[in-house]
């Protein structure tokens, strides 16, 4: 592959908000996404290596789409970690979302460490028609 080819992904730490404590130990990475869009909705796909199903958090508040990924890296019995080349941590990441998505109906999957989220969109509001009344 030629140099200017060649893609170098780091992993980039997430930032704590100032004024913010966390309460588990360790790093925490941004994880990278795709962003699909069809007439559909839109899917998301993120990079989450090493989250397990039950300790993904995905909550909807106020247009906010928050993901969050636990990750509990324990060596193999009986061996320390001698060298690290990878970042092991866990993994956050934040998304506005617009009044297009229905909110009811977004699916979240989770396999090989690849989060899905299917954001549906919203069927469109139609034309009402106000009666006024005479007061």
């Amino acid at each position: 592959m030629s140099e200017e080819h060649k893609l170098e992904v780091h992993k980039e730490e997430a930032e704590t908000p100032e004024g913010i404590e966390r309460t588990r130990p360790g790093r925490t990475y941004v994880p990278r996404v795709d962003i699909f869009e069809d007439e559909n909705g839109f899917v998301v796909l993120a990079d989450m290596p090493g989250v397990a199903e039950d300790s993904v958090d995905i909550t909807l508040e106020k247009n906010v789409l928050t993901i969050h990924g636990g990750v509990d890296f324990q060596p193999p019995q009986g061996y320390d970690l001698a060298h690290a080349e990878y970042g092991i941590g866990d993994y956050h990441r934040a998304f506005t979302i617009s009044n297009e998505v229905d909110r009811d109906s977004i699916e979240a999957t989770l396999s090989d460490g690849v989060l899905r989220l299917v954001l549906p969109r919203a069927p469109e509001a139609g034309t009402i028609k106000i009666q006024v009344q005479a007061g």
